[in-house]
């Protein structure tokens, strides 16, 4: 197994956004052949493609991107294996028992939640992905988690305009990463025993509700 792996989605013209969202728009600036060098135009929402939210995302009052500590986007990662759940299955407390049993052995430890729906990205499926409930993220708080991981849209149903899960986290001071692909792999390396990383650091800016993140894991040797 490579010791990278990349956790991200490509950022390109057209592709998905949380209905409602800015459309993202790649294209091509300047040229080589004409202006000496090539350079991207970029227009995309805060909330495109692998992104965190911060606090801020939910509440004006809660702190912005740029006031959260640095640890809050890295750190060792545990993986919930849910893949196998229904359209729009709520994910409780129960289902994420045996990754809330490794994680109060891992203070610190960012969850990534497996739930396989990143097969259906850029289909419609991909709104009917399963969501946590208030409660799951309120465990989740209690065994000190503050940085949560998804392969899916959002950790609330999409189009659920309360966002009570992401409410629950974000009101700890944490944060939530959302649109992330190929936990398929992360969850071989933790089966093998093998240690794992995740790395969530988002662009730099100021006061904002989140950012696009090149999200990615390392994977550590065998165990022994």
């Amino acid at each position: 197994m490579e010791p990278w792996l990349d956790l991200s989605v490509p950022v390109v013209s057209g592709m998905p956004v949380y209905p409602g969202d800015p459309q993202v728009e790649v294209e091509r600036a300047l040229r080589v052949a004409t202006d000496g060098v090539n350079v991207l135009a970029l227009h995309l929402g805060s909330q495109s493609g692998t992104h965190v939210d911060a606090p801020y995302h939910v509440d004006s009052a809660w702190p912005a991107l740029d006031a959260l500590p640095l640890e809050r986007f890295a750190g060792p990662a545990v993986v919930a294996d849910l893949r196998g759940l229904p359209a729009r299955t709520p994910i409780t407390p129960e289902l994420l028992g045996p990754a809330l049993s490794l994680l109060r052995l891992q203070p610190g430890a960012i969850l990534l939640v497996a739930t396989g729906w990143s097969a259906y990205w850029g289909t419609d499926a991909y709104l009917d992905h399963p969501w946590l409930t208030p409660e799951a993220m309120r465990a989740l708080v209690d065994t000190s988690v503050r940085t949560v991981g998804v392969d899916a849209l959002s950790v609330d149903p999409t189009g659920e305009p309360d966002l009570p899960a992401h409410r629950v986290l974000c009101g700890a001071g944490g944060v939530i990463a959302e649109n992330l692909t190929g936990l398929d792999r992360v969850l071989a390396a933790q089966r093998e025993g093998r240690p794992v990383e995740v790395f969530l650091f988002p662009l730099h800016l100021p006061g904002a509700d989140g950012a696009p993140v090149r999200a990615m894991a390392r994977v550590g040797g065998r165990a022994g």
